[in-house]
């Protein structure tokens, strides 16, 4: 309590107050009545009884049955407030006198003064520090003390490589961390550096992965990122031939640098600028449809993806983004598969033909082979291919996520793929809701529900949100909300299949077969005329205890590869069934683990 006393109660909920109304803290009111509450309580003198079931209950209305061990709402919910905190330090923040931290293990906050640094930089000092470098601690990410001596050795080799880089400046770091030397770099306090290079070690199952990074030093912003997947050995986390792998990692980060740096700095590549300016555009107008995600949206996309590459026949992206519109359809049941399953994979493949340096190329690629495909490993390292291209581009985190790594069960990585989704493109209808799915896949329904709240929140008229709401509230068994959001989205896109069938389940489900059964005919009617997802039938028949048709339309669906099958390890939606041989044996198609 030592840092109450020294700072002024009236000073501390001024900052409190500038703190949650920032740009940081929009749209989090759970986080921001978090934070006041624990701030509120110290300074009362109970900070003592901040504890994780005190929290549940004041905060997130738990009752007092309420169980930390089972429910881990509380310790969730404390790791997104230190994120947002140290976003808005380093944004927003960078220049205030206050700090407001909670440490990890603890919901008592600490306030501090920020450290007086040494004056800001100048202009001058700008153009001096261009190309220089400073390379920040490896950390290890596990308790084990040979990860950690592994760590030091990589910071020696890798200070060492880039000294040898010719016209590089090396600046010293000493031991501090990341985050302190991107609070310091943020807030213009030194050492300065155009470029921090940083890296991690963690082990991972029987595999040591090391996580490499260049980030600029002004902002805080990624340049490029690469992971290294290593085998270890057998009776210990040590790398089994370490001192080949620091010398690769030396050498790798010492010609990503000669690659990047010239005379003037850091080269930044400016496509856009040799482009055709009339095929960007229409490129940028299809990327904005795609957001949308209706049918009408999705269409026109297409419309202004062959534009674009009319314009400019070699315009990678433009073919990257016809490839992306085409799957999309597919994947809501827009257009049958037959009609995807040449374009999409041909567009794809073509925009890496014509550049393989584009990152939205990889990705299209690394969609098809995913979610068409079943090719778990060739998507993988397409995706890794793209961020390593473009560690800033959303999409690249947010389809690495929901089409890869959620199938594999990978979701602690998944939910991380996501949050960096979210964080490089806050204001994303369909990055907000598929942040919920992943929530969803976790059992975490709480935070599901938020997601989707914030997501109609950024668009009242979006229909996917309402999709995603209704689908997590029928598996939540709150049946009534679920069929008005069903009918919201309905409203929304009075075409859509998938609403339509989630309605048909719900009804089902609140025993109103006569309604579900209505609204199953009217589907399959449909479904002559046009495209209706095999798995919206299957899933309507189980919900009425059909389970021979059912299973007679889930064959179709894995014969069409539906892309709602991809989730078949990781969906509550399918837990019914997995103890039945005929599912058993159609989802080993799949070819997951």
């Amino acid at each position: 309590m030592e840092a109450v006393s020294n700072i002024a109660e009236e000073k501390l909920l001024k900052h409190l107050d500038h703190v949650l109304n920032s740009k940081s803290f929009e749209g989090v009111d759970r986080l921001k009545r978090f934070l006041s509450f624990i701030v509120n309580e110290t300074l009362a003198g109970r900070g003592d009884q901040l504890k994780e079931f005190t929290v549940g209950e004041y905060v997130f209305d738990k009752k007092s049955d309420f169980d930390p061990r089972s429910d881990p709402i509380v310790r969730v919910q404390a790791g997104r407030l230190r994120a947002r905190l140290t976003r808005y330090q380093l944004e927003e923040g960078a220049n205030d006198e206050l700090l407001i931290e909670l440490p990890k293990g603890r919901y008592v906050p600490v306030f501090r003064a920020r450290e007086a640094g040494l004056p800001k930089r100048s202009i001058t000092a700008v153009l001096l520090e261009r190309n220089t470098v400073l390379v920040v601690p490896f950390e290890s990410q596990s308790s084990d003390p040979e990860l950690a001596y592994l760590c030091k050795r990589l910071t020696q080799d890798v200070t060492h490589a880039v000294t040898q880089v010719e016209g590089l400046i090396v600046t010293a770091c000493g031991e501090r961390g990341l985050a302190t030397v991107l609070d310091h770099a943020v807030a213009g306090i030194q050492p300065f550096a155009a470029i921090l290079i940083y890296g991690s070690v963690q082990l991972r199952g029987s595999q040591v992965r090391v996580t490499l990074q260049l980030i600029e030093g002004s902002n805080g912003k990624y340049l490029w990122s690469h992971t290294m997947d290593r085998p270890a050995s057998k009776d210990s986390s040590a790398l089994q031939d370490s001192s080949a792998l620091q010398d690769e990692i030396a050498q790798l980060i010492a010609d990503k640098l000669r690659e990047g740096f010239s005379e003037h700095g850091w080269k930044r590549r400016d496509e856009e600028a040799k482009k055709n300016l009339a095929a960007n555009n229409l490129y940028l107008q299809g990327r904005y449809q795609l957001e949308q995600r209706t049918e009408e949206s999705l269409l026109l996309a297409v419309g202004l993806f062959k534009k674009a590459i009319a314009e400019d026949s070699q315009f990678a992206r433009a073919h990257a983004g016809l490839a992306d519109a085409y799957e999309l359809l597919g994947h809501y049941g827009v257009l049958a598969p037959v009609e995807v399953w040449t374009k999409a994979p041909t567009s794809a493949g073509l925009a890496v033909l014509l550049d393989d340096s584009c990152a939205e190329a990889h990705i299209s690629l690394a969609h098809v082979r995913s979610t068409q495909d079943w090719d778990w490993e060739g998507s993988e390292n397409e995706f890794r291919k793209a961020l390593d291209l473009d560690p800033r581009n959303p999409t690249a985190h947010h389809w690495y996520a929901v089409s890869c790594l959620a199938p594999f069960g990978r979701l602690d990585e998944a939910l991380d793929s996501m949050q960096v989704a979210r964080a490089l493109a806050p204001l994303s209808c369909i990055i907000a809701c598929d942040c919920a799915r992943v929530h969803y896949y976790r059992g975490e329904y709480d935070f599901a529900l938020e997601q989707c709240e914030q997501a109609i929140e950024l668009s009242p008229y979006f229909s996917q949100a309402y999709w995603m709401l209704g689908f997590i509230q029928e598996q939540h068994r709150e049946l009534e909300k679920s069929e008005e959001a069903f009918n919201r989205a309905l409203e929304l896109w009075p075409r859509s299949r998938r609403s339509k069938s989630g309605l048909a389940r719900v009804f089902a489900k609140l025993g109103r077969k006569k309604e579900a059964q209505y609204l199953l005919k009217e589907l399959e009617q449909l479904s002559q005329v046009c495209y209706v997802s095999p798995w919206e039938l299957a899933s309507i028949h189980f919900a009425l205890g059909d389970e021979a048709s059912g299973f007679e339309w889930l064959k179709k669906a894995f014969k069409d590869r539906s892309f709602e099958l991809i989730t078949v390890k990781v969906d509550p939606h399918f837990d019914h069934l997995k103890s039945n041989p005929i599912f058993h044996e159609l989802a080993s198609q799949l070819g997951l683990p």
